[in-house]
């Protein structure tokens, strides 16, 4: 049985490389998709303070990015690509840091309280499958510190999906 522990660090690498740690460990043995987005989401949204919205979006047929696993309030259930901060990013190919969300054009605002999010893309085999979406309400919520340490749990999370 998984127990989350508190993770005590001195700066955000450390805490990164305790939650990648977590992450191993949860998701080991288990390669079914939903599973380990719904666990991915749940560890991160309880690790990192000042989040409203931790999950997933997954490419629906190539053009639309459909909700995934996510803790927080109800969502949007589909993103065009190229809209938003999720579409962006799976647009550009490139992970997206969004210090405050007003000032991002085209926004799509599925929780009022959002003011700063952090997209990053899940590839599996050198092609996006979707997204992991952070929200917070704190404008400049997230770093580059935060923008590397998801990236990695992004690339954890597509290992343990890979059969």
């Amino acid at each position: 049985m998984f127990e989350q522990a508190t993770i005590e660090a001195d700066n955000k690498a450390e805490f990164y490389d305790e939650l990648g740690r977590q992450l191993e460990g949860l998701l080991a043995g288990e390669h079914n998709l939903v599973a380990n987005a719904s666990n991915c989401a749940a560890l991160i949204f309880h690790a990192m303070p000042d989040l409203n919205w931790a999950g997933f979006y997954f490419l629906d047929g190539g053009d639309e990015l459909v909700l995934g696993p996510f803790q927080g309030k109800p969502a949007c259930v589909r993103i065009p690509v190229g809209r938003g901060v999720c579409g962006s990013a799976v647009a550009r190919e490139t992970s997206i840091l969004v210090e405050d969300v007003h000032a991002f054009p085209g926004h799509i605002a599925c929780d009022a309280a959002s003011r700063s999010e952090l997209v990053v893309p899940v590839r599996r085999n050198g092609r996006i499958i979707g997204v992991i979406d952070l929200d917070s309400p704190r404008v400049s919520r997230f770093d580059g510190d935060d923008q590397a340490g998801i990236e990695r749990l992004a690339e954890i999370f597509a290992a343990s999906t890979a059969s």
